[in-house]
């Protein structure tokens, strides 16, 4: 990423250089603009981050928008009918794509069991990473902000707080699918219990599969499903 930053940087002096010569130009009467061109591994190294970048948006459009696991529930009981909802805030960034993010089950749609931020990024290998970060303070009074974003208010990155080893990373399966996952045991948890959690993660057009489970020292699952992911899908308004 940096070495394209660079490269970019530099055909941007040349150009504004050129474009300076040429000005000077004119003030005698001759010239035009003539923007020197890309070498053609620069070419190829901004092409690919366009492309990654356009994944990146893709993947984040499937995470974005309001879930259910009401189908899933209606199946077997051992599920609740959760709802999950995710909307973009700061599109202005261009260090990743963030989302606010709530689950909450249908009936006590005013309080959410969990509320956080995801800073979804690509990295040159193409492994799409979700950071996963904290609310400041009490994370109710943003409850339902999915609605309204602007009840963030003055909300910025900074006032976040990152939790470290919790982070998902996704890869690409299949042209409509990404899985991935926690990676190891580095997600501290003390939920009921437990010393570290796992999140499994299935994310597609239709919506995603999210099992999240917390495990003591010994390893022993604590809390969370015991019988697969929660299944949710794309609510259409």
């Amino acid at each position: 990423m940096e070495t394209v930053r660079r490269w970019a940087w530099a055909w941007v002096v040349a150009a504004v250089a050129a474009v300076a010569a040429v000005a000077l130009g004119a003030l005698s009467g001759c010239g035009q603009i003539v923007l020197p061109p890309m070498d053609g591994e620069t070419a190829r190294k901004a092409g690919e981050h366009r492309e990654r970048q356009a994944e990146l948006s893709r993947v984040a459009g499937w995470m974005t928008g309001s879930f259910s696991s009401r189908a899933q529930a209606w199946r077997d009981r051992e599920f609740r009918d959760i709802r999950l909802h995710a909307v973009r805030i700061w599109p202005n960034r261009n260090d990743g794509v963030w989302l606010y993010v709530e689950q909450a089950e249908a009936e006590r749609p005013t309080r959410p069991y969990r509320q956080r931020v995801y800073r979804l990024r690509i990295q040159d290998n193409g492994l799409i990473v979700s950071d996963v970060l904290t609310l400041p303070g009490e994370p109710l009074r943003f409850a339902e902000a999915w609605k309204d974003v602007s009840r963030l208010g003055g909300l910025t990155p900074a006032d976040l707080t990152a939790k470290p080893g919790c982070e998902v990373v996704l890869k690409r399966t299949a042209d409509d699918l990404y899985e991935g996952g926690t990676v190891g045991e580095g997600c501290a948890s003390e939920l009921g219990g437990a010393a570290y959690a796992t999140s499994d993660v299935r994310v597609g057009p239709d919506g995603l599969d999210s099992w999240d489970r917390g495990f003591d020292a010994s390893g022993k699952q604590v809390w969370g499903s015991v019988k697969g992911p929660y299944e949710f899908r794309r609510i259409v308004p």
